[in-house]
């Protein structure tokens, strides 16, 4: 039996990070070439190894730089024949810190990553489908992209930013087949939330967990491979008539 995404081309930014590579190994199962991407060859390469499928790829890039992210889509299509799917999932949480206390320089290099990557995904990736006839563009903001977040100011504002990009995107891809949703996950069993809860209570990291889990009702984080399943619904055909959605996978965080 066929998989959902067979023969379909997807690019993962952020691909050797935990929700990037839980999506890069789910949509490869399912039949998918993929391209993962992300700043470092050596993760990237471990992380195509530990994929264990002859269908996951790397390329290395910083989607904050035009000329990069421009090269990486250029380059798939060149290599692979098209490109059906990109999820923009790179992010950073950037500096935990009270917003009067925030650099400058961390705000800005937070924008660039979580925002102007996106940006230049959708800038770069939309002509390309709509010669195509059709794609799937799916978008990692957050729980932060429906509420504030102490403490996290420019992380809260991009990922609020970014469901402003695919609102847009949507409005401007219309009838051409392109489809553009955004996805916002809880705290999930990654490297980024261990950094939060260091940058929040240094030396009481379990202290911070149990006060953020308590505020989810699930009453526990989520996993990489429930944001990918996700994922996964948002680039097959199972979601051929969603475009314009905020897809939350939050334990309920956001139903109060």
């Amino acid at each position: 039996m066929a998989g959902r995404l067979q023969g379909k081309v997807a690019v993962i930014t952020g691909g050797s990070g935990g929700i990037g590579l839980a999506t890069g190994r789910l949509f490869a199962a399912e039949g998918a070439t993929v391209v993962l991407v992300d700043l470092d060859e050596a993760t990237l390469r471990a992380a195509v190894a530990d994929g264990g499928s002859a269908g996951m790829h790397h390329q290395v890039a910083d989607v904050s730089d035009e000329a990069q992210m421009r090269g990486v889509l250029q380059a798939t299509v060149a290599q692979h024949g098209r490109l059906d799917v990109l999820f923009c999932n790179a992010g950073t949480e950037g500096r935990i810190a009270p917003l009067a206390d925030m650099p400058v320089e961390d705000f800005d290099r937070v924008m660039a990553v979580n925002v102007r990557g996106v940006f230049l995904g959708l800038k770069h990736a939309l002509p390309v489908m709509q010669r195509q006839g059709g794609g799937s563009i799916i978008i990692t903001s957050s729980v932060a992209g429906f509420k504030g977040a102490a403490h996290l100011a420019p992380y809260a504002a991009s990922k609020h930013a970014v469901v402003g990009l695919m609102r847009s995107a949507v409005l401007e891809a219309g009838n051409t087949g392109v489809r553009i949703n955004t996805i916002h996950p809880s705290p999930i069993e990654t490297r980024m939330m261990r950094a939060i809860e260091q940058g929040r209570a240094p030396g009481a990291e379990a202290a911070a967990k149990q006060m953020i889990t308590s505020r989810i009702p699930a009453g526990r984080y989520g996993t990489a491979d429930e944001v990918a399943a996700t994922a996964l619904f948002l680039a097959s055909d199972d979601s051929r008539y969603c475009t314009g959605g905020r897809y939350s996978v939050d334990g309920g965080m956001t139903a109060a």
